[in-house]
């Protein structure tokens, strides 16, 4: 386990309790009490740390190593039925967003999501989870495949923007973004989003329009990162922790603002700590929020995500 600068208390105790345990197996020496004592403690701390997160340790949490990432999810949402698609029929295909057909019980869905790798070779190969115009083409391809079939989709949001070297955008990253927006408000099927690490700008916003737009506890979700917002404001990164606070970006932050629907609890420590809990929570909303959108009419379905969207940034002075 790789442990995030505030989680270093956590770190010495578990190591103590590691050598308190040794000693009780290594010698005849009874060291109950103490072991006792110390997990004590070690729960207390981590009440006391994660149970008082700032904006920018959540968005640290969101970035931490052993975080499960899109296809891990997928993987164990669908438990060996997720079939892959590929390619966008008209350049190439994006290897940082994913997307196929794949079941959750007996349900069909299409999923969809920017995938970043879990080390440094295979994050070189997804681009770091920084899609492409191609990507985006890719999504909205399976998007309409979905659409045709009546099948409801399901995406996930892992992403620190899209792209933006300047060969994404001669191939029209701006508009490809926007095309998805626009395809996705009419689109006639379900559409529910699930934020499980980064939300960052259009990138994310790009597979991001749902009917449920669901962000798991220990994640973010904003128009810029920190800490690009910090070097814009302060011409430094050193203020990210300021602006990670003012950006409001947490999903508490978009929960009070009515900008994302709901929140989907970790285990204690974010979803690394436990994954296969975090996997049968997510599951358990996706299906939630499916359950309320199955019998919804084509017209309704579509009159209301643009409704929801519609009241966006309404507010009274």
């Amino acid at each position: 386990m790789e442990y995030l600068d505030f989680e270093l208390p956590i770190k010495e105790l578990l190591e103590q309790l590691d050598k308190c345990q040794i000693i009780g197996e290594e010698s005849s020496v009874d060291v109950t009490e103490t072991c006792k004592l110390i997990s004590q403690k070690l729960e207390d701390t981590k009440k006391d740390i994660y149970g008082n997160l700032t904006a920018w340790q959540r968005v640290q949490l969101s970035r931490h190593p052993s975080r499960p990432y899109t296809l891990e999810h997928i993987t164990n949402l669908t438990k060996g039925t997720f079939l892959e698609l590929f390619g966008d029929r008209n350049f190439k295909d994006d290897k940082a967003m994913i997307g196929g057909l794949g079941k959750i019980g007996d349900q069909s869905f299409m999923f969809v999501g920017q995938q970043k790798g879990i080390n440094t070779k295979m994050r070189q190969f997804r681009n770091f989870g920084m899609p492409n115009p191609e990507g985006y083409r890719k999504a909205l391809r399976l998007m309409k495949m979905a659409e045709k079939f009546n099948i409801p989709v399901v995406t996930l949001i892992d992403t620190p923007g899209a792209f933006p070297g300047i060969e994404a955008e001669e191939r029209g990253q701006g508009e490809a973004i926007a095309r998805n927006i626009l395809e996705m408000v009419r689109l006639k099927v379900p559409i529910i989003c699930v934020i499980v690490g980064e939300g960052a700008s259009g990138g994310a916003l790009g597979i991001g329009v749902g009917d449920r737009v669901l962000m798991m506890e220990n994640t973010w979700y904003s128009v810029i990162s920190p800490e690009s917002c910090s070097s814009i404001l302060w011409k430094s990164w050193e203020y990210k922790e300021q602006a990670a606070e003012a950006l409001k970006l947490t999903s508490a932050d978009m929960k009070r603002q009515k900008l994302v629907d709901d929140i989907i609890p970790e285990p204690l420590g974010g979803a690394h700590y436990d994954k296969a809990t975090a996997f049968k929570t997510v599951e358990e909303y996706i299906l939630k929020a499916f359950n309320e959108l199955k019998d919804l009419s084509t017209t309704d379905l579509v009159s209301q995500r643009m409704d929801k969207y519609s009241k966006m940034g309404e507010y009274n002075e």
